[in-house]
Parts: C-alpha cells; sequence; structure tokens
C-alpha cells in the first residue's frame, strides 16, 4: 500500500492496458445489440431499444457515482496506508447500492411511465423500448453492486480484478442476447433479459472478491462515521449533478434525432455506440489517472500529480488517434457490418465525420475528467459541466432542432465536448505548471 513511486510510466500503462481491455468489452456488448437487433427485420425494435436505453442512461449513470466517488476516496485512503478506510468504503459503497438498486425495482412503473412520457417516438418503436425496459429493469441492484465493485477495485489499483467482473458481465451479455434474441427470438424483450441476466453474474463474482479482500464488516462506529459519510454524500451530489448533466446531453440529442425518422434515429444510435467503443477505448486512460492521482493526492506527492495528469493527457490523445485512423477510413465497411438496412448505415456514414472533432474533444474532457475524480474535486466538475452544457451545447442544439439540420445536432456534440475540455483544462492549469522545486 502507498502512493506511487518511480515506476509511475510502466504503472500507467499497466492499468491503462487493463482498463481499456475492461472497457471495451462494454460496448463491445452494446454492438453485439445491436448487431443482432439490427439484423430483425423490423427497424422498431433497434429503434425501440436505443430508445429505452436512455431511461436507464439516466438510472444508471446517474448513479455512476457510486463507481467514480469509491475509486478516488479509496484511492486516496490507499496513498495514506489507511487500510481501515480502504476497507470501509467498499461496505459503505455496497450498502448504498442495495438501497438504490431496491428502489429502482420499487418505482419501475413510474420511472418507466415518466421516462416514455418525456421521449419522442413512434407507438412500435415505444412498444418494443417498454418491452425491453421491463425486462432489464430486474437487473438494477446487481448494476449499482457492479459499479461500487468495480470503483473499489480501482481505487486500490486492481484494474485486473475490475476488468474480470466486467468482462464476466459482457461476455454473459452477449451469450445471452444470441439465445433470447436470435435462437429464441425474443427481440426487445430479450435483451433486456440478457442484460440484467448478465448484471447478476457479474456481481455474483465480484462479491465473492471483494468480500475476501476487504475481511468482516467493519464496526458500525467505522462504518457510519459521521464525517465519512458526509464526505461521500457531498461529493455524490455533486457527482449526481454533473453525470445527469451530461447523460441530459446525450438524451436531447438522441431525443432529437428522433425528429428526423426512425431511420435517422437508429443512425445516430448506431455512431452513439461507435462513438462510445472510442470512449471506453480512451477511459482507459482515464482510469489509470483517476487511480494514480487519487494515490499521489492521498500520499500528498504534488510532483507526481503533475507527472499523472501529463501522462494521462497524452495518452488519452493517443488513443484518440488510434481509433480514428480506421474509423475515418473505413465508415461503410463498419457501419454495413452493424446493421443491414441499406438506408440508417447509408445516414451513418454520412455522419462519420463528426467523430473525428467529438472524439478528440472527448478525449481531453475524460482525461480530466478522471484527474479531478481521484482528487474527488465533485463541486469543480458539477460546475464545469452546467457551464458546458449551457454554452457548448444547449444554443447549438436548439438550432438543430428549429432549423431540421442533423449536422448542426452533431455540431451541437462537438460543442459540448470541446468547452468541457476547456473548462477543465483552464481548472486544472496550475497542476500543468512546474513546481517552484523542481518537476
Amino acid at each position: 500500500m502507498g502512493a506511487p513511486g518511480p515506476g509511475l510510466p510502466r504503472r500507467f500503462a499497466r492499468l491503462t492496458a487493463l482498463n481499456t481491455a475492461s472497457n471495451l468489452t462494454v460496448p463491445l456488448a452494446g454492438l453485439a445489440d445491436t448487431v443482432m437487433l439490427g439484423r430483425l427485420d423490423d427497424v422498431r425494435f433497434l429503434a425501440g431499444v436505443v430508445l429505452a436505453a436512455l431511461i436507464f442512461d439516466y438510472l444508471y449513470f446517474g448513479c455512476a457515482f457510486l463507481r467514480m466517488s469509491t475509486t478516488g476516496l479509496t484511492a486516496q485512503a490507499w496513498g495514506r496506508e489507511d487500510a481501515g478506510e480502504v476497507s470501509a468504503h467498499l461496505y459503505r459503497a455496497l450498502l448504498l447500492a442495495a438501497a438504490l438498486g431496491l428502489a429502482a425495482i420499487a418505482l419501475r412503473d413510474p420511472l418507466g411511465d415518466a421516462g416514455f412520457g418525456l421521449l419522442s417516438g413512434t407507438a412500435g418503436v415505444e412498444e418494443a423500448g417498454r418491452q425491453y425496459y421491463d425486462a432489464r429493469i430486474w437487473g438494477a441492484p446487481a448494476a449499482f453492486a457492479n459499479l461500487a465493485l468495480v470503483g473499489w477495485f480501482l481505487g486500490r489499483g486492481e484494474a485486473a480484478r475490475a476488468l474480470l467482473l466486467v468482462v464476466l458481465a459482457n461476455l454473459g451479455n452477449i451469450a445471452l442476447n444470441w439465445w433470447f434474441i436470435v435462437h429464441l427470438g425474443w427481440a426487445a424483450f430479450g435483451a433486456g433479459v440478457a442484460t440484467a441476466g448478465a448484471q447478476w453474474l457479474s456481481a455474483a463474482a465480484g462479491l465473492i472478491l471483494a468480500l475476501a479482500a476487504a475481511g468482516p464488516l467493519p464496526a458500525w462506529p467505522t462504518l457510519f462515521d459521521r464525517a465519512a459519510l458526509r464526505q461521500i454524500l457531498a461529493l455524490s451530489g455533486h457527482l449526481v449533478i454533473r453525470t445527469l448533466l451530461l447523460v441530459t446531453a446525450f438524451a436531447v440529442f438522441t431525443n432529437a434525432s428522433a425528429l428526423f425518422g426512425a431511420a435517422r434515429l437508429a443512425a445516430n444510435g448506431v455512431i452513439l455506440r461507435v462513438l462510445s467503443l472510442a470512449s471506453y477505448f480512451v477511459d482507459g486512460a482515464a482510469f489509470a489517472g483517476e487511480t494514480l492521482a487519487g494515490m499521489a493526492f492521498g500520499a500528498g506527492d504534488r510532483r507526481e500529480l503533475r507527472r499523472v495528469l501529463l501522462l494521462t493527457l497524452a495518452a488519452a490523445v493517443a488513443c484518440a488517434v488510434v481509433f480514428l485512423v480506421p474509423a475515418l477510413a473505413f465508415p461503410n465497411a463498419v457501419y454495413g457490418l452493424l446493421v443491414d438496412h441499406e438506408d440508417v448505415a447509408a445516414l451513418a456514414a454520412d455522419s462519420n465525420a463528426w467523430l473525428l472533432p467529438v472524439l478528440l474533444f472527448a478525449a481531453l474532457a475524460y482525461a480530466f475528467d478522471g484527474f479531478f475524480l481521484g482528487l474527488t474535486r465533485g463541486r469543480l466538475l458539477s460546475r464545469a459541466m452546467a457551464v458546458s452544457l449551457g454554452i457548448g451545447f444547449a444554443p447549438l442544439a436548439w438550432a438543430a432542432v428549429h432549423f431540421r439540420d442533423p449536422d448542426l445536432l452533431w455540431l451541437s456534440m462537438a460543442g459540448l465536448m470541446a468547452a468541457r475540455a476547456g473548462t477543465l483544462g483552464y481548472a486544472a492549469r496550475r497542476y500543468l505548471v512546474p513546481d517552484p522545486g523542481g518537476a
């Protein structure tokens, strides 16, 4: 236990490789959904799942603070060599995950009604989306537990264990999708059942590993320490705001896409799947930066913080460039593999060039995000996201809807990512300058 030592580049590279492998299984499973649903005769099943997935984006990404706060707080405790707090952070996160999961199931009907009431889609698309939602919601407790477990493993620098959980969830999802969608013909409902089942499989494995490593439940005064709980609640509140604002931008983008018809909705959904693949690839570096920044901060090593930030920025941009080359060079091949509907594939290929600005700005934003998450700077992240949404995204998204221009819609996404990179980069400027003592 302790802060990163002289071998920082090697540790960073190892964590990045493991995190990238872990992250890539998530969008690959999503791409499997897209491929299997996209090859059905009726495109409404794919469009319905794209639309219904927005509700889970709000539900799960809105609670992504479970992963982010657990990583940062655990990494800082690890850097301080406080083994008791490292274990306590796991149990606090799991208790919160259980409460949130049970609440989601209890409120599943009003949550679904509210979500579909706000979304735009034809009756057939909404029916398919509701089938997906009704099945997938039963995986909520496991999904929240997985967020806490992955966050705890990352905070300890154990990316290999986090990788195991994510691989189990997503390979299970792919296998179950094939069974329920292709073999049994359950379409959108089958996609929901597959996702929920895979989440429970991963959570069971994660609990076995984590509880063995953490040891017995801490004493109640330690587990419910007021100062620790206040810190968690304050950090979580800001991360909830930050994440919900981000998901709102993607929800507005997807909902606006539906105004251009089912084909455009499906096409933009497919591009977002590709962008998701790229972002998870870039996030391998961001997650490594998050872990190592938290450890360096806990150890009080400012020189190491600067080195972590520079490594994270360089690696994130490099990952984005490596991904962009084949994606931009062979768009027709990429989208032709994902969907059998020629009109959807053609629309997706037509908008593919937007991956370049969106992903390059996003890579910088993700790197800064990871760094400040490691420092548990929740207030900064929520404020930066609010400014980015208001300045970089909202005006352009409004113009896209007003003028019925799909390119303006993609410009709004590029504007959001550019604003995020700019605001967080400005906040990080003091960490980019060497200390007077030399760094």
